[in-house]
């Protein structure tokens, strides 16, 4: 059952059709030797020996945005439990949400940019906000509607703290 206030959606991979449909188009499906999440020590990795510390390959787009707006989105996020994987910048000024793939091409939020996915660190980095979670250490994206409601109610709530516009 699934739990109450989640958004539902069907993730898509590269070429626009469902996760579940297309098992067999993903570059880790050819091997079924178990987990391989850098956290769980469990199983034989499925992934090359030179990617050994990334996170398990998604299609993913990111969303970035200030620190501060960023961090209050998370926390209202969390509240509605639809937070998905939240990464910092390495100087730490901006936070990037993990979007679906595609959002790229429809993203217009002033205050925030999106682009196309990137290689993920380690699950283990320090830099995760909301890391990537579950048995297979996956990073799990945000709904990009959810997100853009998030952003904006947390831009409004910025802006009444005196906070600035954002």
């Amino acid at each position: 059952m699934p739990a109450t206030g989640v958004p539902q959606y069907r993730r898509l991979v590269a070429g626009g059709m469902p996760a579940a449909a297309a098992p067999a188009m993903l570059p880790e499906a050819a091997d079924d030797r178990g987990p391989a999440c850098p956290l769980s020590g469990g199983g034989p990795s499925r992934r090359p020996a030179a990617d050994q510390d990334r996170a398990p390959a998604a299609a993913h787009d990111t969303v970035t945005v200030a620190l501060r707006h960023g961090l209050e989105a998370v926390d209202i996020l969390r509240l509605r439990r639809a937070c998905g994987a939240v990464l910092q910048s390495r100087n730490g000024a901006t936070v990037s949400f993990l979007v679906p793939a595609g959002t790229s091409a429809t993203w217009h939020l002033p205050g925030s940019s999106c682009a196309a996915g990137s290689p993920l660190p380690p699950a283990t980095d320090p830099r995760w906000v909301m890391p990537p979670a579950g048995a297979d250490c996956t990073a799990r994206p945000t709904d990009a509607w959810v997100l853009r409601s998030a952003l904006c109610e947390a831009a409004c709530t910025l802006a009444a703290g005196g906070f600035g516009q954002f």
